[in-house]
């Protein structure tokens, strides 16, 4: 009777157990049941409730969407584009992108994380192929005395590691391109989680076992006729043990089991006392409480998954058609923005990790799915209708061209400079170009320059002649940007900086001006760590934003890049605020980029053009410019430290809670290139 009893341990815990094992090399993953399996459990949950299959099996089919585009695809670099397309085409040789990262949204959604096995050129200098690698095959090796874990441990079943000896595989470090294969393990941010990245969905795990077994009694119940519902008598006497034996097989083969429905039963007697007695036993409304208990778990499910419509995920409800179709629109907009989006925008981030190595990243996204109710996605609304067809569509103003953009048209290709004796004079590609320039500054023919090996051509017949001409105006724009080079050479600071190790760089995509990176970093460290009384590390520029602890021991320090954009095309000449910033190749603290605002370094380009000041930390080189910047995340050697700390997941949390910044959200600009922003980063559109 065992086997025909619902037996649920509501004392059973699904959360797993992460601990580390004397004598071996990885961080064991799994729960008293599942002893270093949880990725196999989730497997196991996913197969045996029907509930929780269809929620994962929607929401991975959202976050993989129809197709992966490049966005604004006519304003990037040709070469850039033909090359990422290569990519996405083929990334392996046996699937495309797409279909890559719907393995790797499945495992995301199941699992809470996915992994890329990253396959490095012989060269080293670019990845040449990436591929999927099953979340439930990998557990990570032990942190070394940074907190950092360097690699994974991969084996076939992990139930029998013996038997399935696991092999080391380094993780993805594009500063140590020693092993040819790599991984890249990722996901969200796991609460007091340091390893692993968990599901979203862990809470209702008891719900889908609870789902899973109640499927297994009603099995059970069918292959068993519903033994337990009748109670048979006899009265004619004790038989012996293999006469009852008998009898109990005889009656099971002939009335158990769902094909035996139906049939009745037949007896015969020659005394009425002797007849055998059927007693049915009252189950009391069993039914009743199945369906009960049903609609319990059913709802807990969707709620752990944050799922507001049962319709979404394919499961019916109880709505007419019309109410259906209402629901399933609002309920698929919330769904994609709340829970899918989350998962796109992880995976989108590390792929442009990979982009970024091979130099080709450019902005991507995914074509989403959209409920049978909507018209036209958001790629068929790009291939037939114009730009200025979107902006009427969404009530926004056509665009005109800019004031840069009409010079760009008219303005030759200056692709460098040359500075004599203060005097930066222009460069061009073709002899056309700069004959046609020293016409505009009075004087005429060309000379040539070499540089890097290669010949450019600059306007007038000679070097004197061109450095002694009254209308060359050079000498004033290179004057015009002292306050710039003053400001760089007192706060500007080494990209790589003495005993601090760069341990995450990233678009400052969400940072309010007001938010104090640095400052949340090092709280949440000083809640992880216990340090001795002696600091280990100094910044070599003291900041308000470089945090200390309580014995003013540094963790980490937060600067900021000047970058360009690769992902836009760029025609015209690079402005001279930018040139100079670029070529400075120095990190710079919040604090000093913000002083900026009340000094005259880039003129013309403040409000209308009317200012000389603004907001270099919003706006940088003005309207129309490539530029944003880009956060670098330093780390001291914490060599006192009495254990070690998880970078990612200290880093994960200062980033939530910069997004979760009270104050008036208007730093998103920070990461974005003006020429991105509404009408190209100018006021009003032009």
């Amino acid at each position: 009777m065992k086997d025909r009893i619902l037996s649920i341990d509501l004392g059973a815990s699904t959360a797993p157990i992460v601990q580390e094992t004397n004598g071996r090399n990885w961080i064991s993953y799994g729960t008293d049941d599942w002893a270093n399996t949880y990725p196999q459990f989730l497997i196991d949950l996913y197969y045996n409730s029907s509930t929780n299959a269809a929620i994962i099996n929607a929401t991975a089919d959202m976050i993989a969407g129809n197709d992966i585009v490049i966005e604004d695809e006519n304003e990037r670099d040709l070469d850039r584009i033909v090359k990422l397309k290569q990519f996405i085409a083929n990334p392996n040789g046996k699937e495309t992108l797409h279909e890559l990262v719907k393995k790797l949204a499945f495992d995301f959604k199941l699992q809470g994380g996915f992994a890329i096995n990253i396959i490095w050129s012989q060269d080293r200098t670019q990845i040449s192929e990436i591929y999927h690698v099953p979340v439930e095959k990998l557990r990570c090796e032990k942190p070394d005395k940074m907190g950092r874990i360097t690699g994974y441990y991969i084996s076939a079943d992990w139930s029998n590691p013996r038997q399935n000896k696991p092999y080391r595989v380094p993780a993805f470090n594009v500063n140590d391109r020693t092993s040819a294969s790599q991984i890249l393990y990722s996901g969200l941010y796991s609460p007091n989680m340091e390893a692993y990245h968990t599901p979203d969905y862990l809470a209702g795990n008891n719900w889908s076992l609870i789902d899973q077994k109640v499927a297994e009694f009603h099995l059970n119940n069918i292959a068993n006729g519903f033994s337990g519902s009748y109670v048979f008598s006899f009265a004619n006497g004790v038989p012996t043990r293999e006469e009852r034996m008998e009898v109990e097989r005889s009656l099971a083969q002939k009335f158990t089991g769902s094909e035996n429905a139906g049939k009745f039963i037949l007896t015969f007697s020659d005394d009425k006392t002797r007849t055998p007695e059927i007693t049915p036993i009252s189950t009391s409304d069993l039914s009743d409480q199945f369906l009960t208990l049903q609609e319990l778990l059913v709802q807990n499910i969707l709620t752990a998954h944050r799922v507001t419509s049962k319709t979404l995920m394919g499961i019916d409800s109880t709505n007419g058609f019309s109410s259906n179709t209402d629901e399933l629109v609002n309920a698929a907009n919330f769904y994609l923005n709340t829970v899918v989006r989350g998962f796109q925008l992880q995976l989108i981030k590390d792929l442009r990790k990979i982009f970024r190595v091979n130099n080709m990243d450019m902005p991507i996204d995914f074509v989403q799915l959209k409920p049978i109710t909507v018209q036209f996605d958001s790629k068929t609304v790009r291939e037939v209708m114009t730009t200025d067809e979107i902006r009427e569509e969404l009530g926004l103003p056509a665009l005109n061209e800019d004031d840069e953009t009409v010079q760009e048209k008219v303005d030759f290709a200056k692709v460098g400079s040359m500075v004599t004796d203060g005097v930066e004079l222009p460069l061009y590609d073709t002899i056309e170009e700069a004959e046609a320039e020293a016409e505009k500054m009075g004087c005429k023919g060309h000379h040539e320059h070499k540089q890097d090996g290669k010949t450019y051509y600059m306007p007038c017949e000679s070097h004197d002649q061109i450095t002694s001409l009254n209308k060359c105006n050079c000498k004033k724009e290179t004057n015009s940007f002292t306050e710039l080079h003053k400001w760089i050479d007192e706060s500007g600071e080494d990209i790589e900086s003495g005993d601090w190790e760069i341990v995450d760089e990233e678009n400052a995509d969400g940072e309010h001006e007001d938010f104090n990176f640095e400052s949340e970093l090092n709280k949440l460290v000083n809640d992880k760590l216990e340090l001795a009384s002696t600091g280990t590390a100094r910044p070599n520029a003291r900041s308000t934003q470089d945090g200390v602890n309580d014995s003013y021991s540094d963790y980490y320090k937060v600067r900021y890049m000047y970058t360009k954009d690769d992902g836009l095309s760029q025609r015209g000449p690079t402005r001279d605020f930018c040139r100079i910033m670029m070529n400075a190749q120095k990190v710079y603290r919040k604090e000093d980029i913000l002083q900026l605002t009340t000094k005259e370094v880039n003129k013309g380009w403040g409000p209308k053009g009317r200012s000389d000041t603004y907001s270099i930390w919003l706006w940088k080189g003005g309207g129309n410019c490539h530029h944003y910047f880009r956060r670098v995340i330093y780390k001291s050697s914490l060599r006192n430290a009495k254990r070690p700390i998880n970078d990612d997941q200290i880093i994960s949390q200062a980033k939530a809670i910069s997004e979760g910044f009270t104050l008036k959200r208007n730093s998103p600009l920070v990461a974005k290139a003006p020429k991105t922003m509404k009408n190209n980063g100018f006021l009003e559109p032009r």
